[in-house]
């Protein structure tokens, strides 16, 4: 019979193969799964020497488990061998179906080799079977193929074993229990290396978890407790722009719950003059400074400045704004940019002040050109062909038709782009402006056009020398008063130092011109209380007409001109009364 060909196999032996098998597939860990191998090769299979050889990331075998003699476990464990010396191992001696044996007689070729080895002694064999101290039993360990057949998958380590307790060579039941015990050792070690991973992964992400609550508190309490204003916004979609929390710092600084915030987004709080620098702030994050609307309909100037924030490593992108209330420093800087542009005792605008706004209104080019008029524009300006204007000379007009020479405004900041070429093209950039007309002559033709009415006070200084200084900027004040009273909205009413004022008045024939004059002196006539006592000025207007081709300087100049000839025209004591 068939079974009478098998070997005969003590119920005891399997009962002792089957728990070697339950302790390798139960321990807790990679290295207690390694050990637990070596020691069931010497407790299960009976060899009296087991060594677990485990194929490291590189590919070489590092020993990482031994059994059965001490002293051969501090010699050699954790010691590597290379890849090609056991490749050369698991291709040389005999084939025991996936074993490899090799025997003393070739074995002597791998003493030189890098292969971790422990040496026993021993006699000679007396017998064909006897066990050969150099003789080496191999068994590679594959992790299971597709089919799960044994020798299927990847090498993943190397079983060496030695000295069968008996003294013989293994025959058919040894080979294939032990066959049988690296394949179920392979698994047991892939599923150990499996967990390992897993802890590791399990840990690690434990750890990232810890760290993203940390930096979510962190966050959190940055941005709740702010001293400024902070806020987070959708970016992108339908909702871009809305608001999606914000800081109790932000509430406080617009005045809004942040249950109210929520219902907004930027757009729908900044100062409409501002909605153009918001977006493009917000578009792809930056900073600014513009208006925030508070609950009360006033407004605050705030810096702002935005952040783009990904959600995740493919989702959603969020706006992180930082809103800082700059109010008081906005107030300062407008302040003082008052102060340098007015004058500090009557408010009004000052010398600079007044050249910048006719500047602005003036270009160098006339309105018509007669032929021929390049060239000689050319020729005044000691030019020949010129690609680019120089500054033209403006006076600071001191009150005694003196002119210290600045930068004309209107070469600077009104956008005419002054870009002269050669050839009758020289003037194109001229084309868009609308040119500044003076009126033709002494009768009113129906122009209209930008007049310049210089005003010197009569009778000023006599208060001055009576009264004192304090007395005269009261008078100075209630003149400026007065004046900016009786001018349209959109005129200029300026003092250019002293008591010397001009106004601006745009759209202006020569009657509506005279007229403005004679109600402005009618004005300043009248009594003026100061200290409980009544003193009168009076004023002489001269009317001086802007037009392109002119300077500032130029203009006023004129007007001062005609001043002094009204005034002169005029009976000395009838000056005082107007």
């Amino acid at each position: 019979m068939e079974t009478e060909s098998e070997p005969y196999v003590r119920l005891a032996t399997l009962r002792q193969l089957h728990q070697v098998m339950a302790d390798m597939n139960t321990a807790r860990s990679l290295a207690d799964t390694l050990q637990t191998v070596a020691d069931g090769v010497v407790t299960g299979l009976g060899f009296e020497l087991a060594c677990v050889n485990l194929v490291r990331q590189d590919g070489d075998l590092v020993v990482a488990a031994l059994a059965g003699n001490s002293a051969a476990e501090a010699l050699i464990t954790g010691r590597v061998g290379s890849r090609a010396s056991w490749d050369r191992r698991l291709t040389m001696g005999e084939a025991w179906g996936d074993l490899r044996f090799i025997p003393h007689t070739e074995g002597w070729v791998l003493d030189e080799d890098d292969v971790p080895q422990w040496y026993t002694d021993g006699p000679a064999p007396r017998f064909e079977d006897e066990w050969h101290p150099s003789d080496r039993l191999f068994a590679p360990m594959y992790s299971p193929g597709a089919s799960g057949s044994t020798g299927g998958g990847e090498l993943i380590g190397v079983l060496s074993v030695d000295r069968p307790r008996n003294g013989r060579r293994p025959g058919a039941w040894g080979r294939e229990a032990l066959q049988m015990y690296a394949f179920q050792a392979a698994i047991a070690i892939s599923n150990a290396r499996l967990r390992a991973n897993m802890q590791r992964a399990l840990v690690r992400l434990e750890r990232e978890q810890q760290a993203l609550r940390a930096s979510e508190e962190s966050f959190r309490q940055a941005f709740e407790y702010a001293p400024s204003g902070m806020a987070i916004a959708e970016m992108g979609g339908d909702q871009h722009g809305r608001i999606l929390r914000t800081n109790d710092a932000l509430c406080r600084l617009l005045g809004r719950p942040a249950s109210a915030m929520r219902r907004y987004s930027f757009s729908d709080l900044v100062h409409p003059e501002d909605i153009g620098t918001l977006l493009r702030t917000s578009a792809e994050g930056g900073r600014a400074e513009l208006r925030l609307g508070r609950r009360d309909g006033t407004y605050v100037w705030v810096h702002l400045r935005n952040s783009v924030v990904a959600d995740a490593a493919d989702g959603p992108r969020f706006l992180l704004t930082h809103v800082e209330d700059i109010e008081d420093r906005k107030r300062r800087e407008l302040q003082l940019a008052h102060r340098a542009s007015h004058d500090a005792l009557t408010g009004l605008p000052n010398s600079a002040e007044l050249r910048s706004r006719l500047g602005a209104r003036l270009c160098q080019r006339p309105q018509s050109l007669p032929p021929g008029a390049v060239a000689s524009l050319d020729a005044a300006y000691g030019h020949g062909q010129y690609t680019e204007l120089p500054a033209v000379a403006n006076g600071g007009y001191d009150g005694n038709g003196a002119f210290d020479g600045h930068a004309h405004p209107a070469y600077e900041g009104n956008g005419h782009g002054f870009d002269f070429r050669s050839g009758p093209e020289a003037y194109d950039a001229f084309d868009h402006h609308v040119h500044t007309v003076a009126p033709e002559g002494e009768t009113d033709d129906g122009t209209k056009g930008l007049a310049v009415l210089f005003c010197d006070l009569d009778g000023f200084k006599s208060i001055n020398d009576r009264f004192g200084h304090n007395a005269g900027d009261a008078v100075l004040i209630e003149v400026a008063r007065r004046l900016t009273s009786g001018v349209r909205d959109g005129d200029t009413v300026a003092r250019l130092g002293g008591d010397e004022f001009v106004v601006l008045a745009d759209g202006l024939g020569r009657a509506d011109a005279q007229d403005l004059a004679v109600r402005l002196r009618n004005a300043i006539i009248p009594p003026i209380r100061i200290d409980g006592r009544a003193v009168r000025v009076g004023a002489s207007f001269g009317i001086g007409w802007a037009h392109c081709g002119m300077t500032a300087d130029e203009v006023l100049k004129s007007a001062d001109e005609r001043m002094y000839v009204e005034k002169r025209s005029r009976p000395k004591q009838h000056r005082r009364a107007g």
